[in-house]
Formats: C-alpha cells, structure tokens, sequence
C-alpha cells in the first residue's frame, strides 16, 4: 500500500515547522490513517500515536463517547467524531487530533449506506468535522482507503489555515 508521498511529506514538514504533534482515534478506517502518518519521514518528531476501536464498549472506555447519546441518536454520528478528536488529543498530550469513524460497507446499522464523519481537533478545539458519503455498492477496502486519502487531503488544508 503506497500513500501520495508528496502529501505525506508536506504534512511531516508543516508539523515539523510548526513544532506540533498529532495522535490518531480510528474505528471505520481500521489504522490506516496511522499507518499513513507512521509512513512519514521523521514522524517521530511529530506522530505520538492513536487507537483503533471498532466497538462501542472501547469508543466509551478510551474516548469518551457517551453510550446514551449513542443509544438515543445513532451508533456513528458526527458529535461521536468530534469527541473522538478532542479525546485522543487530550489521552496522548499533542497538539492536533485527528479522527474517522462511520461505516466501510452498506449494513442495516448504516440504514445500507457508506458513509463515515471524520474530525479535526486542535489545542482543543474542533476545527473541521466532516461527513463523507460514498456510493452504496462501494467495497469496504476502497471505502477505508478512500476515507484516508480524503482525511489526509484536508488535513493539509487545516495545516494550510494554520501556517497561513
């Protein structure tokens, strides 16, 4: 599996740069986000780590998620993302968090649709926080790879209003 290097490098340089760090919270992209940032030249400096949780029991545990809202609106939702971020940037003490979860195949639980929310925090503070709809019949690994390259394409641009 190969990521687009030049994205990848821009990204490793901008946080270089700015002296910050990220850590990642996945669920629907299984780590792929994180291995992307572990693909990085000198991601050390910058990459402290992340968290794959694909259920609702560790989501809570390790990130906060509050199991009634879950109950009462909807197991993925965008607020459930924007915890997520904010959390593992709290767990892991960076600056940045970044975060997908939603559904890589068409189930009953995604009323048979593909779709996923991914967030944004920094120092805090949510600064994007996004839903991303794919085609229904979309295979679950070109979902997951879809969903990364797309997080990584606006996490540069999040970098982009920051430097700016």
């Amino acid at each position: 599996m190969k990521f687009q290097q030049s994205l990848l490098d821009y990204i490793s340089n901008s946080l270089i740069t700015m002296n910050e760090t990220v850590s990642i919270a996945e669920s629907v992209t299984s780590g792929l986000i994180q291995l992307a940032f572990s693909q990085m030249h000198n991601a050390k400096l910058f990459y402290k780590g992340g968290i794959t949780t694909f259920t609702l029991p560790e989501k809570a545990k390790f990130l906060n998620v509050n199991k009634i809202e879950v109950h009462e609106n909807g197991f993925e939702t965008q607020k459930m993302a924007d915890t997520m971020a904010v959390k593992v940037a709290e767990s892991f003490g960076t600056d940045w968090g970044i975060t997908c979860t939603g559904y890589a195949a068409s189930v009953r639980n995604s009323g048979f649709k593909v779709y996923s929310f991914c967030a944004f925090s920094y120092k805090g503070e949510i600064v994007l926080s996004k839903r991303i709809e794919l085609h229904d019949n979309t295979q679950a690994l070109d979902a997951q790879l879809y969903y990364t390259e797309f997080i990584l394409g606006c996490y540069k641009s999040a970098l982009n209003q920051i430097l700016i």
